[in-house]
């Protein structure tokens, strides 16, 4: 970097990730406005290629899994809490949040003002520039849905963007920017288009009757059964939980053709049924979190090479640091995970953390 930036060198890694797991940043810069950012990919383009370092930002770390080597360029670490609302009408409010906010304060408040559209992804950890690479999703509610703009910097030719959501190419847990990868877009802000009306959004089988059984209705009602569950799974990011180091759901819900996935219902013992859902024409989702009990690993399931990783004691589909663990010790039971549910099964589950350095 030139003499526009001054950089920390060597900060380690592990304490801004809720998997608590990586080693050091060889460059680290904090950014607490859009124009700081600006600034700083002008800096950056004013090097030559060959000695532009490579560029990671960071919001809440919980998506992602850092080798031990740590990373070699420079982390940008995002700290830009703005909220500010562009416009309202009868039926709209349209709300912009920095990508350093953390996500379930924004939700906080948006259920706080009576605003729905983004009620049941109450509690899912990280910051809000994230929630549109992953296109986050739960209890029957996708981010997408609400977003009306992403906001930031391409780092590809150092301008800014506001792109609208068709340019942004949602799909399950993926966006243009998941797949353009680490180093094209540096997010920083999301505008949102949320109802006024306060209707909450009960989509999810689950929740709808557990909504029924407790006669909820309002949107802080549905927000706080969204965290009541989540929390007895262990997906509330809480330090006094003994899963908490975790980067919530490890996989993503395979998505299969209707013949896959009959194939694995033949499979099955006589009245055993698998959880299956719609997914397109021809296609079904399936459960990973069933794929992985059904391969034999309960809760709290550990390796027997280490009993540093394992399964959360309370939800199959998490992968935690129990303590002391190295990222390369959870990488293999990743893989061995993955080797389970694809000896038994024939399907490949695709880890949705960003995986760095390795």
């Amino acid at each position: 970097m030139n003499t526009l930036i001054s950089t920390e060198k060597m900060v380690p890694l592990a304490p801004f990730t809720t998997l608590e797991l990586g080693g050091p940043a060889a460059q680290f810069f904090v950014i607490r406005s859009f124009e700081q950012a600006l600034n700083l990919v002008e800096s950056w383009w004013q090097q030559p290629p060959e000695e532009r370092p490579e560029l990671l930002p960071l919001g809440g770390g919980s998506n992602l899994l850092i080798s031990d080597e740590g990373f070699p360029g420079l982390v940008l670490k995002m700290e830009n809490h703005e909220l500010r609302i562009e416009s309202s009408s009868d039926h709209h409010v349209v709300v912009t949040a920095g990508a350093g906010m953390v996500w379930d304060d924004f939700v906080a408040y948006t259920v706080q003002q009576g605003w729905a559209g983004v009620e049941c992804l109450s509690g899912i950890p990280g910051c809000v520039g994230a929630s549109p690479v992953q296109n986050i999703g739960a209890y029957g509610q996708e981010v997408s849905e609400t977003i009306s703009a992403v906001h930031g910097i391409d780092l590809r030719i150092g301008q800014p963007f506001s792109y609208d959501p068709e340019y942004c190419e949602f799909s399950y847990r993926d966006s243009r920017f998941k797949r353009a990868g680490r180093g094209a877009f540096l997010i920083t802000s999301v505008s949102f288009k949320l109802r006024l009306d306060g209707r909450p959004t009960i989509r999810y089988q689950d929740l709808q009757e557990r909504c029924r059984e407790r006669g909820v209705q309002t949107l802080a009602e549905v927000r706080e059964l969204v965290l009541e569950i989540r929390r007895s799974k262990s997906m509330v990011y809480d330090r006094n939980d003994p899963n908490h180091r975790s980067a919530g759901s490890f996989f993503t819900n395979p998505i299969v053709t209707a013949e896959k996935a009959e194939a694995i219902q033949g499979s099955l013992n006589p009245g055993e049924s698998m959880p299956r859902f719609k997914a397109g024409p021809g296609l079904e989702k399936l459960s990973a979190a069933w794929l992985i009990a059904q391969s034999g690993l309960p809760k709290g399931f550990k390796p027997a090479a280490t009993a540093r990783v394992g399964l959360s004691t309370n939800h199959v589909l998490a992968l935690t640091n129990r303590g002391g663990a190295t990222a390369e010790e959870l990488l293999e039971f990743c893989r061995y995970v993955q080797g389970r549910v694809r000896s038994r099964f024939g399907i490949e589950l695709v880890p949705e953390p960003v995986f760095v350095g390795f």
